[in-house]
């Protein structure tokens, strides 16, 4: 029985890892240690699980459906154990997690979880980029948009909207836009994403190709909320960043009717077999978190 459920341990990881050295590096074994035990488990089981190739691997139909079947059963196991560990201590060590670059809107959740867990080693790490949670040795990532991947758990935490904002003083200076069209007229706060170098676009609908005027560009949201508060011109802004100056009239939104747009936030990590107590205080703390 352990040994069956070490094979399909070391199937998972090869199917995550779609590398044989990979897998092994994980494990700590040689790549043709890895190969001998998958090429047994295939022989044990009458089916091919894999199609190899000199460059890369992939799983066939049948490794695709024993995949999902294996996950379900190692995280059942590594529950069962977690359930009933009476030794256990307190969670300690590095927690590596990959955040979105959407201001501070996290930093009081990651306080709070810092104050419950003063052993755990939180290592944050800003990027835009996705980052492979496997591969670079995350042990979470909380991410904006599609949270989809076959190889990793998602949480739903919430959802933002992108507002068109600027400060009650500029707007008194220049005008209130009442047309996406009008803000042709404007001084305008850009991003530039870090990642494929581009301009964001902002989410204007129904209001046909506007090339929008420059007035600064850069790749950071505070340096953006910055020169919005100072009256410097008209940004286009996360909503859950800027709660505060919105609360206390700092900011003020407009087009709303021409910018109806939701963006989701997801928090993803690996599948639960071999779960740190670290990592499962962070799952279980960040399921509790409401945007």
């Amino acid at each position: 029985m352990l040994e069956s459920v070490a094979a399909f341990s070391v199937f998972v990881q090869v199917a995550e890892l779609r590398s044989f050295v990979a897998a092994g590096r994980a494990m700590g074994v040689s790549a043709s240690a890895i190969g001998k035990r998958i090429s047994r488990l295939e022989e044990r089981l009458g089916v091919q699980l894999f199609q190899r190739s000199t460059r890369s691997i992939s799983l066939t139909p049948e490794g695709e459906k024993l995949l999902e079947r294996s996950r379900r059963i190692l995280d059942e196991i590594e529950e069962i154990q977690t359930e009933l560990s009476s030794a256990a201590d307190l969670p300690q060590g590095k927690l590596k997690v990959s955040l979105a670059p959407i201001s501070d809107v996290f930093l009081d959740h990651l306080a709070r979880f810092n104050e419950r867990y003063p052993q755990i080693e939180l290592e944050l790490d800003y990027a835009e980029r996705n980052v492979d949670i496997i591969q670079e040795g995350f042990d979470a990532a909380i991410r904006v948009g599609d949270g989809a991947d076959s190889n990793l758990r998602a949480h739903h935490m919430g959802d933002f909207r992108r507002l068109i904002v600027a400060s009650p003083a500029y707007l008194l200076r220049h005008g209130v836009p009442t047309r996406p069209q009008q803000l042709l007229e404007h001084k305008l706060l850009h991003y530039r994403s870090p990642n494929s170098g581009k301009v964001e676009p902002w989410p204007l609908n129904d209001c046909g190709e506007l090339h929008l005027p420059t007035s600064m560009i850069c790749n950071d949201i505070n340096t953006r909320i910055d020169f919005a508060l100072k009256g410097l011109g008209i940004a286009c802004l996360p909503d859950i960043s800027i709660r505060k100056p919105l609360r206390e009239g700092l900011l003020t939104p407009m087009l709303l009717d021409h910018t109806a747009n939701s963006t989701k936030i997801h928090a993803l990590w690996p599948h639960a077999h071999q779960h740190t107590s670290r990592q499962k205080a962070f799952i279980d703390f960040i399921k509790s978190v409401d945007f």
